[in-house]
Formats: structure tokens, sequence, C-alpha cells
């Protein structure tokens, strides 16, 4: 069975991003393009024979990147989501995309927000294996002491989106 999930890409200040989109148009996958062959494999596993192809199926997602690029911090906040995971991962992504845009936690208060206090470790595992990279924002999460750390796409971007949303 060859499956077809919708996809697209755009440029951003900090390099091209790339993403899909299921059959109902929610988004599977974001991430930096030199991260896209690595997505597409865990897509692949996920859903067998899966094949991103460009697709006007995935333009919501378009158009709600350029806003976001355009200054509109929210505009990616009502994109329906369908990261797959575990339901740790999926109650951490959850918590995730309730941190408000220009503002940061900690791994240790998302491993409070999410039940699970003494996991903070864990949410830093499920925090890099986000799917769907600046949609949940694992970008906003940083050190206890508030210093930037552990961002797959780089700590350059992670500054970057987080100066943007200020």
């Amino acid at each position: 069975m060859n499956i077809k999930l919708g996809s697209g890409s755009r440029a951003t200040p900090v390099g091209a991003v790339k993403y899909a989109v299921n059959d109902q148009g929610a988004l599977v996958a974001l991430g930096f393009e030199e991260h896209w062959d690595a997505l597409v494999r865990r897509l692949q596993r996920r859903f067998p024979g899966a094949t991103p192809a460009p697709s006007r199926s995935a333009a919501a997602v378009g158009d709600a990147l350029d806003a976001y690029l355009a200054g509109d911090v929210h505009a990616l906040d009502g994109l329906a989501v369908d990261a797959g995971g575990t339901p740790f991962q999926q109650r951490v992504w959850t918590a995730l995309r309730a941190v408000p845009a220009g503002t940061t936690c900690s791994y240790a208060d998302v491993a409070r927000a999410v039940g699970a206090p003494r996991a903070v470790r864990a949410v830093g595992a499920a925090n890099g294996a986000n799917p769907v990279s600046i949609v949940v924002p694992c970008h906003r999460v940083v050190a206890s002491d508030g210093s930037l750390h552990g961002y797959g796409g780089g700590l350059e971007r992670k500054a970057w989106l987080l100066a943007h949303e200020a």
C-alpha cells in the first residue's frame, strides 16, 4: 500500500523547512531541510509506504508558516497536528503547545505540567523526538538557569525563533 502525504516547503531566515500533512490535513512532520530525510524515514515507519509529495493539501501549513514568519506569532496555534508518538510524548507535546509565544519554560516546568515532576530527562527525550518542530514549540524549552540548551535545529535557530516571538 502506498500512502500519499501532502508536503511543502518554505524558506525562513534560518533555513528552509519542509513539512508533510496526512489526508485530513493534519501536520505529521515539519523540520529543517537538512533533517528532512530522517523525518521521512520516521514517517515511513509510522505510515508504511508513505511518499510525501508536493500537494495543495499542505497549503494551510504553508500559509500559517508565512503568517508566522511575517510576525503573527500565533498563526501556528490553530494548525491540526498528528505527531504520533507514545502517550507520554503526546502529553509533552501538548504541554509544549500550551507554552505561549514569547515565553519560555524549563524541562522541569514541562515535567510538572505533564504530572511527572521527576521525569525531566524523559521530557528532554520527548522534546528531542518532536516531529513537528516550530509548531510544537520545543524551541521554547530552556535549561533551568534560563540558558539555551538542546535544540535539534541548532542553538542559533533556537535563539532566532525566541527573538522572533518576543
